[in-house]
């Protein structure tokens, strides 16, 4: 009959432990290493059947693969589901099926109802699907650049990120337009146990304003200005402060969008009078080179989604303060660019 002495060298026991603690093994891989601790610690078999709610049969049967083949014998040996006469057919069909789309008007297939089409059923049909990745439910959207000097802009501005220049400041320039100043009409009944934060469905604008933001790379802050107007002298006057923050005579690379506000005689003006200052456009519908869209994305989801303002000047100072906030523990963004062949291409 199988006692239960185990000996483990250091190095079975750590593998062991890992296995228990491991929040990505398989639940039953950590059980098996729970027997064999549970059973090398001493005790008995029916004491630890009774922890681990199991049989003893069960105990017995790892207990005695372990003794034979030590970690090795830890691996379950069930051959699986021999596959069905004609499955390679079937899923050769799901998958032409799941591409070819509907005929039935609509846009994309349910499993249930390519199920159904197909004479299978739909936990088949989201196998083949899980198998090789297909979600016909997801949508994604794209734009192609049509700049035909795509190539030359994008390396400019990703080797200001990567590698830029001595004794200079790189800042990511572009404004948030048209933030509205919402307040709501209704009390809005917070958060608590059980119930999400809820607004009501009636508000008052109380207008809009404009949120100039300039992201410096390599220290990651932000310089912001906000505005009533969207016009090219705004712009001009949020690039003076820019160069008012800087120490003088320093060499300024402004990387921008090819917005039309970004392009006036007040802007060349503003250039020449400033030849320290340097603009770098980005390619067209390329905005996601400009670093300063990601920091647009956390301010919208920080303050403006779920904001409450009672008026223009609450908006203004609660953008304010954020930037104030952010600024003290702000980091730069470290830009990774892996894969140039992943560029959509028309």
């Amino acid at each position: 009959m199988l006692t239960n002495d185990l000996n483990l060298t250091p190095e079975e026991r750590g593998e062991l432990q890992r296995r228990v603690r491991s929040r990505s093994m398989r639940a039953e891989d950590s059980r098996r290493a729970r027997v064999i601790l549970e059973l090398a610690s001493g005790r008995g078999l029916r004491e630890t059947a009774t922890r681990l709610s199991c049989s003893t049969s069960y105990l017995q049967r790892w207990l005695g693969r372990f003794r034979q083949e030590r970690l090795g014998g830890l691996v379950a040996r069930h051959k699986g589901r021999t596959a069905a006469q004609g499955a390679a057919k079937l899923e050769a069909r799901i998958l032409e099926w799941t591409r070819r789309g509907p005929d039935d008007g609509s846009t994309q297939w349910s499993s249930r109802r390519l199920a159904k089409k197909l004479g299978t059923t739909h936990m088949a049909v989201a196998r083949v699907w899980n198998r090789y990745g297909l979600q016909p439910h997801r949508l994604r959207h794209h734009m192609v650049s049509d700049d035909p000097d795509f190539e030359a802009k994008a390396a400019d501005i990703i080797g200001l990120y990567l590698h830029p220049p001595a004794h200079a400041a790189v800042f990511c320039v572009d404004e948030k337009t048209a933030i509205q100043a919402l307040d709501r009409l209704d009390p809005m009944l917070p958060l608590s146990p059980g119930r999400a934060e809820s607004h009501g469905f009636e508000y008052f604008r109380h207008g809009t304003l404009s949120l100039y933001a300039a992201l410096e790379t390599q220290s990651g802050e932000i310089l912001g200005k906000t505005a009533r107007r969207h016009t090219s002298a705004e712009f001009v006057s949020f690039l003076e402060d820019i160069v008012a923050s800087q120490p003088a005579g320093k060499v300024i690379h402004v990387i921008a969008d090819n917005l039309s506000a970004h392009k006036t005689k007040l802007v060349e003006a503003f250039l020449e009078a400033h030849p320290s200052v340097r603009m770098h456009f980005t390619p067209t519908y390329s905005s996601w080179l400009n670093q300063v869209e990601n920091w647009f994305a956390k301010i919208q989801r920080h303050v403006i989604a779920r904001g409450v303002f009672s008026s223009l000047h609450d908006l203004r100072v609660k953008l304010l303060r954020y930037i104030r906030h952010y600024n003290k523990t702000a980091t730069p963004i470290r830009w990774i660019y892996s894969n140039p062949k992943r560029r959509i291409k028309p």
